[in-house]
Order: structure tokens, then C-alpha cells, then sequence
């Protein structure tokens, strides 16, 4: 069994998605794959939470900013192989899978993971993070 060689991590970084509260990427790339960082609804310009805790306009910001991170990198939602939604809280599933769908609804939809988590970074609502297979 031979060993895959190693590419050399790549940062991709794109100021039209908020700059990273922590130290980490927006996404990295490694081979053919993309990492993207959780995304929060936060507005890139000014870094501030949008919503005023209407997960509808969250996640459409969250999914702008996912946008933004993989056009970044040359992908394409229809790329995204795998995706985890973390929600406040679960009674929100419905509304955010609407939206999720908007996005990622068509041809073949990612894998995904769904969770309700105790808190989210600044008291958002919801965050989702992905894995794309660029070209």
C-alpha cells in the first residue's frame, strides 16, 4: 500500500466573509479538498451579529458567508460533499432546512449532520461548516 502524497495546505481567505474571531482559516484547501470554517451570521464588513435573533436572516447570512468561502477557493455548492448545521436550538430545524435547501437542495445534496449545541460564538443561532472536492 503506497502512500498518498502530500500537498501543501493552502489558506483561502476572502473579504467578502467575515474574518475569523479565532486563529483559524475561513477555509483551507489540502489536495483537492476544501475545509471551510463554521460561519456565523456575522456581517463581513463590520463583524457585527445580523438577525437580532431572526434565524431566518441568520442563516441566509451564514449561507452568504459559506458562498463567499467557497467562490474563495473556485467552488460551487454542487461541490460541497459534506455539511454540519449546528443550531441554538432544534425547534429552528425546519426554517433553517428551508433555506439549506435554497442552496443546497439541487443535483446531489451533501451529506450532513444536524445538532443542537448549548451555545454558539456571539449567541448566534446557527452555524454551518463544509467540505468541498474542488475540480
Amino acid at each position: 500500500m503506497g502512500s498518498l502524497p502530500l500537498s501543501p495546505l493552502e489558506a483561502i481567505e476572502t473579504a467578502r466573509a467575515p474574518a475569523p474571531v479565532g486563529p483559524y482559516n475561513q477555509a483551507v484547501r489540502a489536495g483537492n479538498l476544501l475545509f471551510c470554517s463554521g460561519q456565523i451570521a456575522l456581517d463581513p464588513a463590520s463583524g457585527s451579529l445580523v438577525g437580532a435573533g431572526d434565524v431566518a436572516l441568520e442563516t441566509r447570512q451564514v449561507l452568504a458567508n459559506l458562498l463567499a468561502v467557497l467562490d474563495a477557493a473556485g467552488a460551487r455548492p454542487s461541490q460541497v460533499v459534506r455539511t454540519t448545521v449546528f443550531l441554538a436550538d432544534l425547534a429552528d430545524f425546519a426554517t433553517v432546512n428551508g433555506l439549506y435547501a435554497e442552496v443546497f437542495g439541487a443535483g446531489v445534496s451533501p451529506a450532513r449532520a444536524c445538532v443542537q449545541v448549548a451555545a454558539l460564538p456571539k449567541g448566534a443561532r446557527v452555524e454551518i461548516d463544509a467540505i468541498a472536492v474542488l475540480a
